[in-house]
């Protein structure tokens, strides 16, 4: 996909989440916002899958661990076939097969975790990356995590174990929007330096401005390029706004959690269709 086919795409799921999270009058749409680029390269160019077969043995993993985000990985596996497009409608109500974090118990097609509490993502796949090469198989497991999620010291407990294992074929993905519920992480509890913490745990890092498309792909094809089974794991730490494409929401972090009124609605469509949908 050319990059003014990736935005555009991009822009049309933010616009699927803010209609799902509106219509449910609950959600989490900002980080959703944040990572649609950075998803958008992922699920659409990078990873190998079938959704027609979501059990396909040879499938690249994706696990969400920020499962708050989940209406961005939702709008994208309903947009990519996983399952109909009507599911977005019944987000969040009672007995529908899509809730506020990500469940396998629901059967969800395309999800492989059940996350919402932070921190545990990255161990779950640290374990199915270590599967993978203990059975011989090719797939890339990725992982995708908050920046506040290392705050989380199973988070670091996981880092550890994959370097040590040599997990070469493990990226974890860190929406660094310096962003949560409460504010910003810097202030609440400070992550820096992200780089060189990764960087002294083992792991190759690599850094992105997670809505440049051209850096996005070119992080995932250096994860690639060097993902040998005995090689580190890989991180990419995106450069995320929270809120990217809505103006009053960009960079808001009352936005973690909320619902957009009628009219702020409106003018989100409005500005998302100026970058992008038609």
């Amino acid at each position: 996909m050319k990059d003014a086919q990736l935005k555009k795409k991009a822009n049309q799921l933010r616009a699927e989440v803010l209609k799902t999270v509106t219509n449910a009058d609950s959600g989490h749409p900002g980080g959703a916002l944040g990572m649609a680029d950075v998803f958008t390269v992922l699920h659409y160019e990078v990873i190998h899958d079938k959704p027609d077969s979501p059990q396909w043995e040879d499938r690249d993993r994706f696990l969400l661990s920020n499962g708050h985000t989940c209406p961005i990985l939702y709008s994208i596996l309903a947009d990519k076939g996983y399952f109909p497009k009507k599911e977005l409608k019944n987000f969040r109500k009672l007995g529908a097969l899509l809730q506020g974090h990500p469940s396998t118990a629901k059967g969800i097609p395309g999800v492989e975790l059940s996350s919402g509490s932070l921190g545990h993502g990255l161990s779950a796949a640290s374990g199915i990356a270590l599967a993978g090469r203990l059975n011989n198989q090719s797939y890339k497991t990725y992982c995708s995590i908050s920046d506040a999620e290392c705050q989380e010291g199973q988070t670091w407990e996981a880092a550890a174990v994959a370097r040590d294992k040599s997990l070469g074929n493990l990226c974890a993905i860190v929406d660094y929007n310096d962003s949560q519920i409460d504010g910003k992480v810097s202030e609440i509890m400070d992550v820096a330096p992200l780089v060189e913490k990764w960087g002294g745990f083992g792991w190759r890092v690599i850094e992105i401005d997670g809505h440049n498309f051209e850096e996005i792909r070119g992080g995932f094809n250096q994860f690639i390029e060097n993902s040998a089974q005995e090689a580190p794991p890989a991180v990419i730490i995106s450069h995320n706004t929270l809120g990217k494409g809505v103006s009053f929401m960009e960079n808001d972090h009352t936005w973690h959690h909320g619902v957009l009124s009628e009219n702020q609605l409106e003018q989100a469509f409005a500005e998302l269709e100026e970058t992008g949908i038609e």
